[in-house]
């Protein structure tokens, strides 16, 4: 049996182990729950090993002579400080440069993708000057620099944001107002979790895709063979739960 075989009746096993939840929580499900979590873990653990430890730390200082590495790595050796209680004290000094350096990267990143460039979409130019005399209004609904796609943001921007204005009561011409801004909510929502379900809904036909190709005889059929294992599994294991008597404790 070749890599190719084989890893078609691995991949197809592990699947239908994980489908068998659809039926109920079973050992079969929690066996592939748990391969998948402790091989996903050891991956991390070898590929951090070999990228970070072997090719970013150890091969640059012996090859490279790279000795400012081993700042880095003296501020790592400190954060495994935490686990001797007499010297846990030195880890904070780790703990505050990394979370320093975190901090400082990341707020001008957060800044500029959630602020300013969210900003500079709400003022785009509601009317276009195509001239010094003439001005023109883009229809365009497919180009995001449109004019009404501007007009667009812009009312749901202002009317979402006077939702969250509570200083003001929300009657008359404000609650038609704070209504829209609901409206805007709730198709951003929904576009939001319309995204996140057709993309389980691409993995589902990804590995749906995969047992039907691997039902082929040119992996040995194991699609027909596992499913037929584990539907005969799942039917022992329903009736030894219904022979036990039941639990009075």
């Amino acid at each position: 049996m070749d890599a190719t075989v084989l890893g078609a009746w691995v991949a197809t096993g592990l699947t239908l182990l994980i489908f068998s939840f659809l039926y109920k929580d079973n050992p079969l499900f929690k066996l592939a729950e748990h391969l998948y979590v402790g091989v996903s873990v050891g991956y991390t653990i070898v590929k951090t090993y070999d990228t970070v430890i072997v090719h970013l730390v150890v091969k640059p200082i012996i090859e490279n002579g790279e000795v400012a590495l081993l700042i880095p790595v003296a501020i790592g050796m400190l954060m495994l400080a935490r686990y001797v209680p007499k010297a846990a004290w030195m880890s904070r000094y780790a703990f505050a440069f990394i979370v320093g350096m975190g901090a400082g990267l990341a707020i001008p990143r957060t800044i500029s993708s959630f602020i300013l460039k969210q900003i500079e979409d709400t003022v785009r130019p509601l009317i276009s000057m195509t001239g010094p005399d003439s001005l023109t209004f883009s229809m365009n609904l497919l180009n995001p620099a449109s004019n009404l796609n501007a007009l667009i943001i812009l009312l749901g921007v202002g009317s979402v944001l006077f939702y969250f204005f509570f200083s003001i009561e929300h009657s008359g011409a404000g609650k038609a107002v704070a209504r829209t801004g609901v409206i805007f909510l709730m198709i951003s929502f929904g576009a939001g979790f319309g995204y996140t379900v057709m993309a389980r809904m691409s993995l589902l036909i990804g590995r749906l895709t995969d047992l039907i190709e691997f039902s082929d005889a040119s992996y040995g059929r194991p699609t027909v063979w596992l499913l037929i294992f584990v539907v005969a599994a799942l039917f022992f294991l329903a009736r030894r739960g219904h022979a036990q008597p039941p639990d009075t404790h």
